[in-house]
């Protein structure tokens, strides 16, 4: 049912012209375990890398963002803009991570290399100002997901890197920009310049903070041409899948026919140029992460690239114990058994105590799936724990 929701959830508009309607059929069941955050400094702008009739079900399913525009311009609330919404994921901005905490999130129905409908364009862009009145955002603070996503080290980045995401990267076109009536966006890249990341998308960079053609004189068309799904010379898996490459639902179709799943492939690198790759939209974006397995996925080393001996890179071992990344010398490293759990990126928490609960330890993410608990020398994700029967003494490692 349409409805218009107005100065009750603090969205009244100072324009008579430009009264936003929300529509409520798809407010997030999530709304109530949501923290409210403490503070707002950013808007990010994502593209749900999907059409509405599939995306917007699943964001309200898992309260992930605050607002859904779809294609005809009709604005969704999903998670009161006040709560935190899980949009973001592994994510961080001028040394800050987990960015759900400290802004508002935008879902436009569509994707990252094409351009979206006018009205889409007029419904975000009175959205962008009132929430802008409402938290006193300056416009260099609205950004897309792609500015402020991150990768941990995979085979192909040793470090932790900007890159993760192209989503909604075309929001920091100046042309895109005019049309949101923004009037300046970041110079660069806070993170990579204090040397936190390093650069993973040299393209996106470009678009991002470029004064080149691909910044100034493309547009979402032409970006789309610098995509493919298709594996080429100087294109490799993680280009076109990211982080998904190896998720079991991710599709490789050889030159020969024959297909594979990313958790069937043992050398990324070595797969032939014309191998096709299909991702699942849900997959792409936001994607839950987990843990991986020394001689599973590989030495400690592929895992966690330099990082492997970082104060946030865990181990746990086979028999239930962990350890940090910083406490191990690089001999120890080597020896780390097979089977060795590897989490890239979290922090420790605990042990939790009758007086120490979860959500003291990491606030409402003590149910998210990539939260997880150790309990009994097993790692087990927050979604599938009994709140009434963690033992007292269990240690919770959650995303940094």
């Amino acid at each position: 049912m349409f409805a218009l929701w107005l100065a009750g959830f603090g969205l009244a508009t100072s324009r008579a012209w430009a009264v936003i309607q929300f529509d409520n059929q798809y407010y997030s069941p999530r709304n109530r375990e949501r923290s409210v955050r403490k503070a707002t400094s950013l808007i990010i702008l994502h593209t749900t890398e999907a059409p509405s009739r599939s995306a917007l079900r699943k964001l309200s399913d898992l309260g992930e963002c605050h607002y859904c525009i779809d294609e005809g311009g009709r604005v969704y609330r999903i998670v009161d803009h006040r709560r935190e919404a899980y949009h973001a994921g592994r994510s961080m901005w001028n040394g800050r991570a987990n960015v759900d905490e400290f802004s508002v999130g935008i879902e436009m129905c569509g994707y990252h290399n094409k351009p979206l409908s006018a009205a889409q364009y007029r419904s975000l862009a009175d959205l962008i100002g009132e929430l802008k009145h409402i938290y006193k955002i300056p416009d260099h603070n609205v950004i897309a997901h792609a500015h402020v996503a991150y990768g941990a080290p995979n085979k192909w980045h040793k470090r932790s890197h900007r890159g993760r995401k192209r989503c909604g990267m075309m929001f920091a076109l100046p042309s895109v920009r005019s049309r949101l009536n923004l009037k300046s966006r970041p110079a660069s890249d806070p993170d990579v310049k204090a040397r936190r990341l390093v650069v993973g998308d040299a393209y996106l960079a470009q678009v991002l903070y470029g004064r080149g053609p691909a910044a100034v004189a493309a547009g979402p068309v032409a970006i789309a041409r610098t995509d493919d799904n298709v594996i080429a010379k100087g294109r490799s898996a993680w280009d076109v899948a990211r982080d998904a490459y190896n998720d079991k639902t991710t599709l490789y179709t050889f030159p020969d026919g024959s297909k594979k799943f990313g958790n069937q492939i043992a050398d990324f690198k070595q797969l032939p140029v014309g191998t096709r790759i299909t991702v699942r939209a849900d997959v792409r974006e936001n994607r839950l992460e987990t843990y991986q397995v020394i001689g599973v996925n590989g030495k400690a080393q592929d895992i966690a690239g330099d990082e492997v001996r970082r104060f946030t890179t865990l181990y746990v071992r086979p028999d239930g114990k962990y350890v940090r990344g910083s406490q191990l010398s690089p001999e120890e490293v080597l020896k780390l058994p097979y089977g060795t759990k590897v989490l890239v990126g979290y922090s420790v928490g605990g042990p939790i105590a009758p007086n120490r609960l979860a959500t003291a330890i990491c606030g409402n993410r003590w149910r998210s799936a990539d939260t997880f608990f150790l309990i009994e020398g097993v790692l087990v994700p927050g979604n599938k724990v009994d709140d009434a029967k963690i033992p007292v003494g269990t240690m919770v490692f959650f995303k940094s």
